[in-house]
């Protein structure tokens, strides 16, 4: 079989960050930070996938991090609209990731059955691990449950030819990473197992963790699962949009091609 386009679609960005909220242990934890949002999309010939949904305007209000823009609207560029969307991996239901869920409203969701267990569990009577989620985008996803629409995996699973999600965890209890064959070679989209490049580089964890053992394991289970390290796609680093080509549009990146220039910190 043929190997698929990788495609990262940048929505937002957060520049007013420090790098004590992206780094554990960090010895400039003043300094400036930046955070690109994305979401991104699988294609080979007819077929699409879309890893994640991003979040919209109210959610965007709710939570004063702006959005550049709506995620329905993004995938314009590519030639899509939300409704030709039938599958699409959930990596986690953080906001930033499943805030868009409604906005694909034919799409049938493929996501680990740790996540949804824990996003509507006891874990989530505690305000700190709460507060990456949002009700009304995990209420959604029971809806989708209920309309047949959620196919659930426990670990390693194969979504299509050349392409399987595996259950890392630690950022979220069933965080998964999507593995994708391109012409590069394995490509991983590590998604919040590894925010930044510094993240999986340096042995540096994130912040918001439920499992910092699980996180940290992550780091050599991405690796594993790629054929180049510089294939390991960060979920929210502003150097990717550097090292790989720009797509048809400014807020588009193709990653298949692999990175134009080796990754260095």
């Amino acid at each position: 079989m043929s190997d698929w386009e990788v495609f990262a679609v940048k929505y937002a960005d957060r520049n007013a960050r420090s790098r004590a909220e992206s780094f554990i242990f960090d010895d400039t934890p003043g300094l400036a930070h930046p955070m690109d949002y994305f979401m991104w999309l699988l294609r080979r010939g007819q077929e699409v996938i879309l890893v994640d949904t991003g979040y919209d305007a109210a959610e965007a209000q709710a939570r004063d991090r702006p959005i550049r823009l709506d995620p329905a609207a993004a995938l314009a560029p590519l030639g899509l609209r939300p409704e030709d969307i039938t599958r699409l991996i959930v990596t986690h239901l953080h906001y930033d990731h499943a805030g868009g869920l409604h906005l694909f409203p034919n799409a049938v969701l493929h996501m680990q059955a740790a996540e949804m267990a824990y996003a509507t569990g006891p874990c989530m009577c505690h305000d700190t691990l709460r507060m990456p989620f949002t009700g009304a985008h995990i209420c959604e996803a029971v809806l989708r449950l209920y309309a047949g629409k959620v196919r659930f995996y426990d670990g390693d699973a194969e979504i299509a030819e050349g392409v399987s999600v595996h259950a890392i965890g630690g950022h979220s209890r069933g965080l998964q990473a999507v593995r994708v064959r391109t012409q590069a070679g394995w490509l991983v989209l590590a998604s919040d197992a590894t925010h930044f490049y510094e993240n999986i580089r340096s042995r540096k964890p994130f912040p918001i963790v439920v499992d910092l053992e699980a996180m940290l394991a992550g780091f050599a289970r991405l690796e594993a699962l790629t054929s180049s390290p510089d294939l390991i796609v960060p979920g929210h680093d502003p150097l990717v949009r550097d090292h790989f080509p720009q797509g048809p549009a400014d807020h588009v990146t193709l990653l298949h091609p692999g990175p134009r220039t080796p990754i260095s910190l």
